[in-house]
C-alpha cells in the first residue's frame, strides 16, 4: 500500500509539473503577442526583423509567406527567409526558418513557384516541387570592392513548403558586373497557344531586366524596362509582373517597382506600370507615375503564385514600414509587421486605368460586433477597429484621440487627402517621422471610406481602393474617441478580434 501511494504521489507531482509547464508556456506565447504596438491583426514575426515579403505561393489549401528574416536581432542584419502558413489569409502559424546563408552569401529576396510540370526535373508527378528563387548575396564580396557579389540561387521542397533542398547547380544566374543584380519574381508566361516558359522579373540597379528559362535552371536575357520618365529617386527593387482584367474583361500587363528612396511622402514605396508584355518586353502605355499605396508604410509588397482560377484573385501584401526609420521604430521584441492582405484590381477611371487594392474579404470573419452610426462623437471600446463610413458631398475629417492627448487625423480637402500622424504617439525616433501625409483622390469625390486601425498601423481605403494609406503610429494609449465631420447617416463601425 505504501508503494502504491509513492506511485501515485510521483504521478500527481508529474502532472502537476507537466500542467505548470504547459500553463507557463500559454503564458509565455500571450504575452509574446501582447507587447506594447503588438499588431493583432497583422502578420508580425514571433521575434527579431522582418523585411520584405518573399515567395508568397498558394498550394494545396495553404497560404505560403516567406519573408526577409534576422532571427538572432531585432535589427536588419544577415538575411534568412522566415516562414509562415495560412489556410486563411487571416490566421498565421509560425513556421521553422526556410532557408539560410550558406557559402554563397545571405538570401535576399526572391519569389516561389508551383512547378506543377515538374519542368526542373527536381519533383515528381505524386510529389511537385515547390521552388524558391531568390538572390545570394556575397557579403564578403561586396565588402572587398566586387561588383557581380549578387547572384541569382534557387531551393526546392517536396513536402509542401516544409523542408528545403538547396540546387547543387547555384547560382543559376550569375552576375554580368552589376552591384544591384536582385530580387527575382518569377511566373509562368504562355508565349503562345500551348506554349509557355518561365519569366524572370529582375530589379537591376535602376532599370528591370527580364529573362526566359524553360526549366527554372537555364536563363537568357531577354530585354531591359526603364523609361526615361520613371521614379528614379532611389534603387529600384522588388519587382512584380502579372495580368489583371477589367470588369469589361479587357486584360492589362501590370509591372510593380518597388523604390527607395523616392516616394511620393518620402522613402519608400511602390510605382506601377500598365501595359502589354509580348513575352520579351514589357510595353507601358502611359507615361504617368502611378502609386500603388501613398503612405508610407507599404513596400516591396508582391503578390502570390499559384492562386486557383476558381478563386480568380491576384493576392497582395507588402511590408508594412519604410527603411527611413525601419531599424529604429520603438518596439524591441519583434520589429515590422505585414500589410493587411489585398486583392487587386484594374478599373478604368475618367478613360485611364488604375490599379485597386481592397482589404481581402477573408477579414470578414474577425468582425466580433458591429454597430450602425451617424453620431459625430463615439466613445471607442475596443483598440481593434474597422470603420465603413459614407461621406457626404463635399470634404471630410476623421479624428482618433486618447486620453494622452495624441491625435490621428485624416481629412479631405477638396482632390486632396491627407494623414496628419504628428501628434498620434510616439514620434521622435526618427524627426521626418510626424509629417503629415498627402494622396490625390480622383474626380475630388469621395464616395466610400475603409479604414483598419491596429495598435501601430493604420490602413485607409477611399473608393474601393482607388487611393490608398498606409501609416504606422505608436500611440501610447489606446485611441478612444472617434470624432467624424462631412458623413452621412449610414456608417458602420466593427469591433475586431486578435488573430493570435
Amino acid at each position: 500500500m505504501k508503494i502504491l501511494t509513492q506511485i501515485i504521489a510521483v504521478f500527481v507531482l508529474m502532472l502537476a509539473l507537466a500542467c505548470g509547464k504547459e500553463e507557463k508556456e500559454v503564458e509565455e506565447k500571450v504575452s509574446k503577442f501582447n507587447e506594447p504596438y503588438r499588431p493583432q491583426f497583422h502578420f508580425t514575426p514571433a521575434a527579431n526583423w522582418m523585411n520584405d515579403p518573399n515567395g508568397m505561393v498558394y498550394y494545396d489549401g495553404e497560404y505560403h509567406l516567406f519573408y526577409q528574416h534576422h532571427p538572432e536581432g531585432n535589427v536588419w542584419g544577415p538575411m534568412h527567409w522566415g516562414h509562415a502558413i495560412s489556410t486563411d489569409l487571416v490566421h498565421w502559424e509560425h513556421m521553422p526558418v526556410a532557408l539560410a546563408p550558406d557559402s554563397l552569401g545571405t538570401i535576399f529576396s526572391g519569389s516561389a513557384v508551383m512547378d506543377l510540370e515538374n519542368t526542373s526535373g527536381l519533383g515528381t508527378d505524386e510529389s511537385p516541387a515547390m521552388v524558391a528563387i531568390f538572390t545570394y548575396h556575397d557579403a564578403a564580396g561586396a565588402e572587398a570592392g566586387r561588383e557581380d557579389f549578387q547572384t541569382q540561387g534557387i531551393a526546392y521542397s517536396t513536402d509542401k513548403g516544409r523542408t528545403w533542398t538547396k540546387y547543387e547547380g547555384n547560382p543559376v544566374l550569375k552576375n554580368p558586373g552589376i552591384r544591384d543584380f536582385r530580387d527575382p519574381k518569377v511566373a509562368w508566361v504562355e508565349t503562345a497557344p500551348q506554349q509557355g516558359e518561365w519569366i524572370m522579373t529582375l530589379a537591376v540597379k535602376d532599370k528591370i531586366s527580364f529573362y526566359s528559362s524553360p526549366n527554372l535552371l537555364d536563363w537568357t536575357f531577354k530585354s531591359d524596362f526603364n523609361p526615361d520618365w520613371a521614379a528614379y529617386g532611389g534603387v529600384w527593387e522588388c519587382p512584380d509582373l502579372f495580368t489583371l482584367t477589367t470588369e469589361e474583361g479587357e486584360e492589362k500587363w501590370i509591372l510593380f517597382v518597388s523604390i527607395n528612396p523616392g516616394g511620393p511622402n518620402g522613402g519608400s514605396a511602390t510605382q506601377y506600370f500598365i501595359g502589354d508584355f509580348d513575352g520579351g518586353n514589357f510595353n507601358v502605355e502611359s507615361s504617368e507615375i502611378k502609386w500603388l499605396d501613398y503612405g508610407t508604410d507599404n513596400y516591396a509588397g508582391v503578390t502570390w503564385s499559384n492562386i486557383p482560377d476558381s478563386d480568380g484573385r491576384r493576392l497582395f501584401i507588402g511590408w508594412m514600414s519604410n527603411w527611413n526609420y525601419a531599424n529604429i521604430v520603438p518596439t524591441e521584441i519583434w520589429r515590422s509587421a505585414m500589410t493587411l492582405p489585398r486583392s487587386l484590381h484594374l478599373i478604368n477611371k475618367d478613360n485611364e486605368f488604375l490599379v485597386a487594392s481592397k482589404p481581402v474579404v477573408e477579414l470578414e470573419k474577425i468582425r466580433s460586433s458591429s454597430e450602425s452610426f451617424s453620431d459625430a462623437h463615439i466613445a471607442l471600446t475596443g483598440e481593434l477597429v474597422e470603420l465603413e463610413l459614407q461621406p457626404e458631398e463635399g470634404d471630410f475629417s476623421v479624428e482618433f484621440s486618447n486620453a494622452a492627448g495624441e491625435k490621428l487625423l485624416i481629412t479631405k480637402v477638396g482632390e486632396q487627402l491627407s494623414l496628419d500622424r504628428s501628434i498620434s504617439g510616439e514620434t521622435d525616433f526618427w524627426n521626418g517621422f510626424g509629417k503629415v501625409h498627402h494622396a490625390p483622390i480622383s474626380s475630388a469625390k469621395a464616395d466610400k471610406v475603409h479604414i483598419f486601425l491596429d495598435k501601430s498601423s493604420i490602413e485607409v481605403f477611399i473608393n474601393d481602393g482607388e487611393t490608398v494609406m498606409t501609416d504606422i503610429i505608436f500611440p501610447t494609449k489606446p485611441y478612444t474617441d472617434l470624432k467624424l465631420v462631412g458623413f452621412g447617416q449610414t456608417n458602420t463601425l466593427y469591433y475586431l478580434e486578435s488573430i493570435w
